[in-house]
């Protein structure tokens, strides 16, 4: 099985009503707009506030995803500290159509490396037709998924790609070097995306891409083509926006973000609280800066 996860995918918000309820048709907006740029979307992330959903409401994002996304891939993340639990949610990822599942390096628990490698067999083996993205993501997981873990994990035929965000390039740098074929490595975070296309990822999970979804796929799309002055610019023109949505923890500048382009509420759920007025202001001030889709350059232009 070889990947066809490559280019801009984006991490999708969950936008949620006043009252705590998904807004369904802000999401189905929302997705419609990040598929304009994106070659596939991942649902139920950290980005989209997954822990604080229950089943029906997963199946609910899920759903409206698939039914808005066109001709983009859908990812449905499916990472749990539980073994049992994650391959559940891999199976249901499956029934409910999705195209991949992206599955997180389990939290808290602090697995061994070989537990890891137990962990990610297992999932894997609960549907063995379905792509299955990895996860590395230290900051948030307290685990670090090794170089030479992934090599042993890319023996298992459905698990196709990473997603690397340790922000560790030399780590980064070793996972391209020994990318099997059909193997892909995704950049995991929007202020690595030069050096990690360079180093040998192929794409881009982004966090940016909700709100400016045309100009990250420019921004990869160059850095792929080797347009080394045009991707320095589109980053240096983005820059300011990928450092305001990490000044407060993620979901919470984006769904600001949001809110300021009048695409979704800037609603999350509590442990989560609402950006400050400093947050507020800096995202205005990159949004203001940022390029727009009409100003696109592409690879050869």
């Amino acid at each position: 099985m070889n990947s066809r996860f490559q280019g801009l995918g984006v991490a999708l918000a969950t936008p949620f009503a006043a009252d705590g309820r998904i807004d369904t048709t802000a999401l189905a907006r929302l997705t419609r707009h990040v598929v304009a740029g994106a070659e596939f979307v991942v649902a139920l992330g950290s980005t989209g506030e997954a822990a604080t959903l229950d089943e029906s409401e997963r199946d609910l994002v899920v759903a409206t995803v698939r039914e808005n996304a066109g001709r983009a891939l859908v990812v449905v993340g499916a990472g749990s500290s539980s073994t049992a639990q994650s391959a559940a949610w891999v199976k249901r990822a499956q029934a409910l159509g999705a195209h991949g599942t992206l599955v997180v390096v389990p939290p808290y628990v602090k697995p061994t490396q070989n537990g890891l490698i137990a962990h990610f067999q297992a999932v894997a083996k609960a549907a063995p037709e379905l792509p299955l993205i990895l996860y590395n993501v230290p900051g948030r997981a307290a685990t670090n998924l090794q170089p030479s873990t992934v090599q042993t994990l890319w023996h298992v035929p459905n698990i196709v790609a990473i997603k690397e965000s340790s922000g560790d390039l030399q780590q980064i740098a070793r996972i391209a070097a020994d990318l099997p074929p059909g193997k892909t490595l995704l950049a995991g975070d929007d202020a690595l995306v030069l050096s990690s296309i360079a180093v040998g990822a192929e794409g881009l999970v982004s966090v940016a891409g909700n709100v400016l979804p045309e100009p990250m796929r420019d921004l990869v799309a160059a850095a792929r083509a080797g347009a080394v002055a045009k991707a320095r610019k589109l980053f240096t023109q983005l820059l300011p926006l990928f450092e305001a949505l990490f000044v407060e923890p993620n979901p919470i500048p984006v769904k600001q973000a949001l809110a300021l382009a009048r695409l979704a509420e800037a609603n999350v759920r509590l442990p989560l609280l609402p950006a400050s007025a400093a947050t507020r202001d800096r995202l205005a001030a990159a949004l203001r800066d940022a390029p727009k889709a009409s100003e696109r350059a592409t690879a050869h232009g």
